[in-house]
């Protein structure tokens, strides 16, 4: 059987009293002392201090987020700055290896011996009847068809191509890689005359024939090939490239060579177009 638990109406009482006779006697030996004024000012305090926690959170949550905003803002206006700032080196390292070019240029266009002139290239057309490379000079420049083009890159001035067509404020230049490309030169150490021609592509070197076996011990690779002034294409000792391979064929009477142009076309922004007809004044 379960016992059950039961309180009875004395023992309640008696318990009851126990407790208050307990309270009583506290309060007349003075150690339970009451003061409702500091109860209720604990008590309130306690609610302002919550409340003051609770408000003064809030407000310096919202302060910390005004001042993230103003932080945002700032990083943006300066990240702006910045592009800018990286824009303007740019343009003025840009301005700065122009005007090296420029005046590179000038140097060497007051020392050739005829007129010649400027111009910009302006377009490349490498699937054209002449890879043509296009520039920003014509007929009212005084440009004509068949005139040599060079370039100065480097230090070193280098044979570019010739004129092939003429418009009034363009002209087409066929560069020496074209196949339809044929030039007198000579190699400058052995003064071994040959054929400059190219193989179509810019990637590709370019071709040196008609020099003889007998003549493969009198240069090397490395050494440079100019225009010999042949034929009235070019003006003499123009460097066209240097010999990159040398190469000796038994069915051949002559030596297969190849040369790497003195220009690196794939950097090439302007160019001289040469006048032969006409002496330059400036020099």
């Amino acid at each position: 059987m379960k016992n059950k638990f039961h309180f009875r109406l004395p023992e309640l009482v008696l318990a009851v009293l126990i407790c208050v006779s307990g309270v009583f006697l506290s309060i007349s030996a003075g150690g339970f002392i009451v003061n409702f004024n500091k109860v209720g000012f604990t008590v309130f305090s306690s609610m302002q201090k919550g409340v003051h926690f609770v408000s003064g959170g809030v407000s310096s949550f919202f302060v910390s987020m005004h001042d993230f905003i103003g932080l945002k803002k700032e990083y943006a206006q300066l990240k702006e700055k910045l592009k800018d700032y990286e824009y303007l080196q740019r343009s003025n390292t840009e301005i700065r290896k122009e005007n090296e070019r420029l005046r590179e240029q000038l140097g060497f266009s007051k020392n050739i011996q005829y007129k010649n002139i400027a111009a910009q290239i302006i377009g490349r057309d490498p699937d054209s009847l002449y890879s043509g490379i296009t520039i920003n000079k014509g007929a009212r420049s005084g440009i004509k068809n068949g005139m040599p083009v060079v370039a100065i890159q480097n230090g070193n001035i280098g044979v570019v191509g010739k004129i092939v067509t003429v418009g009034l404020g363009t002209s087409l230049i066929m560069p020496v890689y074209d196949l339809q490309c044929n030039i007198s030169a000579r190699v400058q150490t052995s003064r071994d005359l040959g054929i400059i021609k190219g193989q179509g592509f810019l990637e590709k070197p370019l071709s040196l024939g008609y020099i003889r076996k007998t003549s493969s011990m009198e240069f090397q690779e490395g050494d440079i090939v100019v225009t010999s002034g042949e034929n009235g294409n070019y003006t003499r000792n123009i460097p066209i490239g240097r010999i990159s391979k040398i190469a000796v064929l038994d069915y051949d009477a002559n030596l297969e060579i190849e040369v790497e142009p003195i220009i690196d076309f794939s950097r090439l922004e302007t160019v001289l177009i040469i006048d032969k007809d006409t002496v330059n004044v400036e020099k």
